[in-house]
């Protein structure tokens, strides 16, 4: 199809991670594409699960193939929600269908399973992961991160609404007054932000920490109480924004001064996770067992080990009466406006990456180059090559092909 009609051809197969119901692009993310002079083709069913039919993408101008294979061998570019180590079982039947210099977008983890990076630049494939784009403000129309983090913060918030046996709101009855829910939200970045907006229009009583001075005002704009623990902690974020791992020995701090903000929690909503990394533990077992039983704890973190010492990834389990969620991959049970924002984020990386009908790989944009991982046969990215083991990329050889 792309030699035919002598134009790129972006490709969006049907996501196959377990429990996956997003998709890359929505319907109305053609029309943007068709005006850039792309084509757009997408395995049938591959927006289903999300509410967008088949039938929507071609009133807007796109192709629905009956075959994975076909989208495929039709395409220039590959974009998934995930891919590659994202998607590290399934993803593998992927691997035989990719050609050289296809080009793939899409959350790939490159940080946390890079060996998958060696294996696409064994086939040759141009890959970028997004969740690599650097944290500026020309980059923020394409940041998935944070387009997921704030559906799970929201989403979080109404799971432990329905979980703890307690309204959120003070309401005055005739049959007494009913105190608002204390909620402690772990964590101020986007997720956290959202999950103490939401938590407050629900009518609780909010608190946030952060290990961030900075970020004080955010949470005090939101009508919560800001956390403040007697605790140095000098250069706590790394380039880029996000919050920087810090030292054993100042989380077993941390853990002491909160222990009684957990205590005195109903809902404790924990979202630190520090890219690439394992999270670190900030609930201890004992924390959960000085907690009153119904209390709650939604652990945004579980699919990195967990911010509580007793999260079971995927799982919710009971212990002395408290209620711990495991969550992971909340985005994709709102799939419908999870899919909406993300396929913002990747048309808008799309319409960067391809220029007058052309890839154009321009490593002076700091967009590109920090998401570039493979490319012509060799892993790339310098934060993946140093988790490898690799010697650092020239300048001559970065700009090579």
């Amino acid at each position: 199809m792309a030699e035919e009609s002598n134009s790129l051809v972006v490709g969006v197969p049907r996501e196959t991670f377990p429990g996956e119901h997003r998709v890359s692009l929505i319907p109305a993310s053609i029309p943007p594409l068709l005006k850039a002079g792309l084509q757009v083709v997408v395995e049938t069913a591959a927006g289903a699960a999300a509410g967008f039919p088949d039938a929507a993408y071609t009133a807007q101008g796109a192709k629905v193939l009956d075959s994975r294979a076909a989208v495929f061998d039709a395409a220039n570019i590959i974009v998934q929600v995930r891919a590659a180590g994202a998607n590290p079982d399934a993803g593998r039947a992927d691997l035989a269908l990719f050609r050289h210099e296809q080009v793939l977008v899409g959350s790939l983890e490159p940080l946390v399973d890079p060996q998958w990076m060696v294996d696409l630049s064994e086939k040759k494939v141009i890959s970028f992961a997004l969740e690599l784009l650097p944290r500026i403000t020309r980059a923020q129309s394409m940041d998935i991160l944070s387009s997921m983090s704030t559906i799970s913060g929201y989403k979080a918030v109404l799971l432990a609404a329905v979980a703890l046996p307690r309204i959120f709101p003070m309401m005055m009855t005739a049959a007494g007054t009913v105190t608002p829910a204390k909620v402690l939200v772990i964590g101020a970045g986007v997720a956290g932000l959202q999950a103490i907006a939401t938590a407050r229009r629900l009518g609780a009583s909010v608190s946030g920490y952060d290990l961030r001075p900075a970020v004080k005002q955010e949470v005090e704009s939101l009508g919560a109480k800001f956390v403040e623990l007697p605790l140095e902690a000098a250069d706590t974020e790394q380039k880029g924004g996000y919050a920087k791992q810090m030292s054993e020995d100042f989380y077993r701090k941390q853990r002491e001064v909160m222990a009684k903000c957990v205590g005195d929690s109903d809902i404790v909503i924990s979202t630190a996770v520090i890219p690439g990394k394992k999270a670190p533990v900030l609930i201890t077992a004992e924390m959960v067992r000085n907690m009153t039983p119904g209390s709650v704890i939604v652990d945004l973190a579980a699919e990195r080990g967990g911010n509580c010492e007793l999260t079971k990834p995927n799982e919710t389990i009971v212990e002395n009466g408290v209620t711990i969620m495991g969550v992971v991959n909340l985005p994709a049970t709102v799939p419908y406006h999870s899919s909406q924002m993300l396929a913002k984020n990747v048309t808008t990386f799309l319409l960067l990456l391809v220029k007058q009908g052309a890839i154009t790989i321009e490593l002076e944009d700091e967009i590109i180059r920090d998401t570039l991982v493979t490319r012509d046969g060799a892993v790339v990215n310098p934060r993946v090559r140093d988790l490898l083991g690799l010697a650092p990329v020239t300048p001559m050889e970065a700009r090579a092909g």
